[in-house]
C-alpha cells in the first residue's frame, strides 16, 4: 500500500506505512536481515522524494551495510544498494563520491548477472549519466550505447525503457 501511495504521489500517507513495515521487519527478522534493507531503501526513497536527503542518507548507508554483511560484497542486491546511495549522493551534488559507487555496482552486476542482463543496463546508464554530468561525453557515450543495446535485446526495440532511457537514469534511483 505504501508503494502504491508513493507512486500516486501521496507521500504523506505513505510515510507511516513504510515506517511501520520497517518496524515490523526489524522486530520479526532482526535488524540485519536483507528484508530490513528493502524497507530501509523504500523509506529512504520516500524521504528523498520529500526532499529530505539528509535523513535518507543514513538509511541508504544502513541498507548497503546490511546487504554487504548478509549477502556478501558481490551480490546483486549490494549493487542495488550502491546505486541507491550513489543516486542520493548525485542528488546532493557529490558526483565525486557517487562515481566509485556506480562503478562498483556496474562491476558487481556484470560479474553476477552477465553482460546482457537488463539490470546491467541500469548500472551502465547510471554511470553514463554521471559521466555526462561531469562533462566526460567521450566516456559516457559507449556506456549509453551498450545500455541501449542491452535494453533493446532484452525488452524489444519498442519498449518504453528503450524509447526513454533517461527516465531510468541515475537521477531516478533504483529502489527494490
Amino acid at each position: 500500500l505504501a508503494s502504491l501511495l508513493l507512486a500516486q504521489g501521496d507521500l504523506r500517507a505513505a510515510r507511516p506505512l513504510f515506517e511501520r513495515a520497517l518496524a515490523i521487519r526489524e522486530a520479526a527478522l532482526g535488524p540485519r536481515h536483507p528484508e530490513v534493507a528493502t524497507s530501509l531503501n523504500s523509506l529512504a526513497r520516500l524521504l528523498t522524494d520529500q526532499g529530505d536527503l539528509r535523513a535518507a542518507r543514513p538509511l541508504y548507508e544502513r541498507a548497503l551495510a546490511i546487504c554487504e554483511a548478509a549477502l556478501g560484497p558481490r551480490h546483486p542486491r549490494v549493487a542495488l544498494s550502491l546505486g541507491n546511495l550513489a543516486s542520493l549522493l548525485l542528488a546532493q551534488g557529490d558526483l565525486r563520491a557517487a562515481l566509485p559507487l556506480y562503478e562498483r555496482a556496474l562491476a558487481i552486476r556484470e560479474t553476477a548477472l552477465g553482460p546482457r542482463h537488463p539490470d546491467l543496463a541500469q548500472s551502465l546508464n547510471n554511470l553514463a549519466s554521471l559521466l555526462q554530468d561531469q562533462g566526460d561525453l567521450r566516456a559516457a557515450r559507449p556506456l549509453f550505447e551498450r545500455a541501449l543495446y542491452i535494453r533493446e535485446a532484452a525488452l524489444g526495440p519498442r519498449h518504453a525503457e528503450v524509447a526513454q532511457p533517461h527516465q531510468q537514469s541515475a537521477r531516478a534511483g533504483e529502489i527494490l
